[in-house]
Formats: structure tokens, C-alpha cells, sequence
């Protein structure tokens, strides 16, 4: 945990709490409710109703008072802090096979338990010391998100490529034993972490229920840039994960009522197998992982109609990864049909990180470029998924912006949200006006 005591204000809400109460740009807030502050998870630990705030402005040290009503934003951002990085040297990891040109911010391998906790960042536990887990645990920061791979210690310690990393399952029994909360993956290698290891991590992680609330199976990401110790997951490794998955799903819900462990959508995909029900995803614990995305988008996609004021009579392209083609392609299709609005669908092939990356999520900008290139239907826009872009910022990973695909393509884009509400969103925006605004 930092030591440096004092969390920097970067902006303040005009006519908000935080300024009117006389806080400004750049002041560094060091003390909440008479509590130290090192970032931003000690200021919402210790806010409440009334706020006693201690900054300091230009070396001076003020002091002011605010009432928040009813738990209402103050209107004020704090400064991101520092991020804590990986020490570690995964045999896949992904950071490690990025090639050069894309955003500096995507080379940084954060180990942060204060992002896992804020944003679902997965860590691996292996930079925590005392008073990490002290703080942790004091201020109930549950729940928390944990690379496992494997419950073999020396096995885990090869593949995260840290010998000196602390037993994973002494560290959940101190987290669980002090009721946090963690959702664990498995990022299954090949040769590895497969099989009966696959088996034996899988119940060693049931020990620690309900505290460990879910585990997912996802299968190794890699590209075409970096060396690496096994190939692919194959049809039939994909296959056998399903099986071992299944096999302690069936267990498991007769025992809890919960299947507890689930395979990552693209595992399905891999074995070229159905989807479970989604009902069988229980609450989605980890849909941000990939796991229960394209059953959830297909259910809703049986729900999705346009209204009488939908744009019927323009024709509409948007773009996908090679693993979500189908599933996307069979919405269009359906409301195409039913519905008389047109939408073509390109599946775009990454050639920048290589074929065997197939989500959306990781195209480049220059890559929906090759593919729009040779496109000569006249359409009234591209509805670009937001997946692909910047989370506040309309760029993809390689810094390729929406203007850059307006000028290289003649086409109008419309940031569009990824999902089959969002397709009709979009559309019915452009009929309206309300669609197509730049951030």
C-alpha cells in the first residue's frame, strides 16, 4: 500500500458539492473524516453524510466541511493512482506478445488488488504483502478477482514464471477464512494446467465456497508475435474441458444449487458445441471474462423489435471478430427479414495479432479498414461496437480514430453499444438525430 498520504483532485463538477464547498482542480485532499487518504477506494471507505475534508492548495493546508444528502455524488475525480505492476513472467502472457504501435497504457502489466477490487482486473496475488491483505480485509474489499491457473504449487510457480510466488491456496484460505468474496480463472495451457490438474484445481477451489463464488475456465489467448511453450487449445482439448466442467457442474448444483464453474463462451466455440441454457449461468458472475456473452446476446436478440420509427429502407453495415460472425450474422439476418431494416455484416479476420485472435474486442482500426476497402455498397452508416473502441475515447488499440475510418472508408460511424439493443438504438438514432455523437 502507497505511503504517501494525499489523493489528487483531477476536476470538479461545475455547480457541484466539491466546489461549492470550495475544492479545486489540483488540490491534494489528505485527510477524510480525520483518516489518512492514499487513494480513492480510502475515500469511499471513509466518506458518509458528513465529510470533514483536509487538502492542501499551493503548500497551504485548508480544511472545509460538506453534507452530502441521501449518499449523492460530491462532483469531484480523483487522480488515478499509481498501478501497481507484475513481477511476474507468464509463460502466455499476453502483454508479452503484443507487437509494437499500439497505446502505451496497453503495455503496462498491472498486479493490483485495488483494480481487481474497482474494475475486475484479475491479479495474481503475488505481490501482496501485510499490510495489503490487513487493508484488504479491514475495509471489506470483496470481491476480488484471482488468476489460480492451477492449486499445484510448483506447477503455478512454473507457469506464472515466479518461483519465490506464495502458496495460492494458503493465500485464499487467509481470504476466504476473513469472508472475502473472489471469483478465480483458469487460463488452461495445453500440457499444462489440463486434465488432471485441471480436475484436482477445480476441487481444491470448491474447498473454499461460497467464499470462492466462481470459477471460470477460459482457454489460453496467443498470438502470432510471441514464442510460446504450447500450441493452441485444439477441438479436442476445448472438448474435454467441457466434459471435466460439466461433470463438476452436475456435482456441484445437486450439492449447492450452483454450478460454481463454468468454460469461457470461446471453449464452446473451440468444440464447436452448443451453449449451455443461460439460465445455467446463474448470475453471470463473469460475464466480463467471456463467460456466458454470447448466450446472453442471443437470448436477447429473440426479445429485440423496432418501432414504427426504425429506419426502414437504409441500409446499415457494421463488423465483428471471426469467433462472434455467426451469432451476430444470424440477428441481422432475423431482423433484415422480419423487420425491413438492412444490416450486412463483415467478419473481419485480425491479422494484426494473427488468426488465432478472433474477439472483437482486440481488432485494430487498420484491420476494419482492410476489410471495408473493397466495399462499394452505398450505406447510410458503419455502427462500430463499442467493445472495439477506447472505454471514454473513440479510438481502437492502434490509435486508428472513427474520423480516420470516416475518411479512409467515405463512411458515416456510429459508436454503437454491443449489444442487440444497441444495434436498434443506433439505427433508430440515425433516423432520429440522436445517434452518431462523438464523445
Amino acid at each position: 500500500m502507497p505511503s504517501r498520504t494525499g489523493i489528487e483532485v483531477e476536476s470538479v463538477l461545475p455547480g457541484g458539492l466539491a466546489e461549492k464547498g470550495g475544492l479545486r482542480r489540483g488540490d491534494m485532499i489528505t485527510f477524510l473524516n480525520r483518516h489518512p487518504l492514499h487513494d480513492v477506494i480510502d475515500f469511499m471507505f471513509y466518506r458518509s453524510e458528513e465529510l470533514e475534508i483536509e487538502f492542501l492548495r499551493g503548500g497551504t493546508r485548508r480544511k472545509i466541511a460538506i453534507t452530502v444528502d441521501g449518499g449523492n455524488d460530491i462532483g469531484l475525480t480523483i487522480k488515478p493512482f499509481k498501478v501497481k505492476t507484475c513481477r511476474n513472467n507468464c509463460i502466455f502472457c499476453f502483454v508479452k506478445q503484443l507487437p509494437k504501435g499500439l497505446r502505451k497504457p496497453l503495455y503496462v502489466k498491472d498486479e493490483d488488488y485495488r483494480l481487481s477490487f474497482l474494475y475486475g482486473n484479475y491479479m495474481t496475488l503475488s505481490n501482496m504483502d501485510p499490510k495489503d491483505r490487513k487493508r484488504i480485509v479491514e475495509q471489506r474489499l470483496s470481491p476480488l478477482f484471482i488468476s489460480v491457473h492451477t492449486t499445484n504449487r510448483a506447477l503455478r510457480n512454473k507457469m506464472i514464471g515466479n518461483p519465490k510466488a506464495a502458496d495460492i491456496m494458503r493465500e485464499l484460505k487467509f481470504f476466504t477464512e476473513n469472508k472475502i468474496r473472489v471469483h478465480t480463472q483458469i487460463v488452461l495451457c495445453p500440457g499444462y494446467n489440463d486434465g488432471k490438474e485441471l480436475q484436482n484445481t477445480i476441487r481444491d477451489l470448491h474447498k473454499f465456497y461460497p467464499y470462492v463464488a466462481s470459477i471460470a475456465v477460459v482457454p489460453v489467448g496467443l498470438t502470432m508475435h510471441a514464442r510460446h511453450p504450447f500450441s493452441p487449445l485444439s477441438k479436442d482439448d476445448a472438448s474435454r474441458a467441457i466434459r471435466t466442467v460439466e461433470s463438476f457442474q452436475k456435482r456441484f448444483r445437486k450439492r449447492h444449487g450452483d454450478p460454481i464453474v463454468y468454460c469461457a463462451d470461446e471453449m464452446y466455440i473451440k468444440a464447436e458445441q452448443p451453449f449451455p441454457a443461460l439460465r445455467d449461468y446463474g448470475t453471470l458472475p463473469q460475464i466480463e471474462n467471456g463467460v456466458g456473452m454470447v448466450p446472453l446476446f442471443i437470448s436477447r436478440s429473440r426479445k429485440v423489435k423496432f418501432p414504427k420509427q426504425a429506419a426502414q429502407g437504409d441500409l446499415f453495415l457494421t463488423f465483428t471478430g471471426t469467433s462472434f460472425y455467426p451469432f451476430l450474422r444470424k440477428f441481422t439476418d432475423r431482423i433484415s427479414e422480419r423487420e425491413g431494416v438492412g444490416i450486412d455484416v463483415i467478419e473481419v479476420e485480425n491479422n494484426f495479432f494473427g488468426p488465432t485472435v478472433t474477439v472483437t474486442g482486440l481488432l485494430t482500426g487498420r484491420d476494419v479498414v482492410r476489410s471495408l476497402h473493397d466495399i462499394t455498397v452505398s450505406y447510410r452508416a458503419l455502427l462500430v461496437p463499442d467493445v472495439a473502441l477506447k472505454e471514454d475515447e473513440d479510438v481502437f488499440l492502434d490509435d486508428v480514430s472513427l474520423g480516420d475510418i470516416e475518411e479512409a472508408t467515405g463512411l458515416k460511424t456510429v459508436r454503437t453499444e454491443a449489444t442487440p439493443q444497441g444495434l436498434v438504438d443506433a439505427i433508430v438514432g440515425m433516423r432520429t438525430g440522436t445517434a452518431g455523437n462523438r464523445k
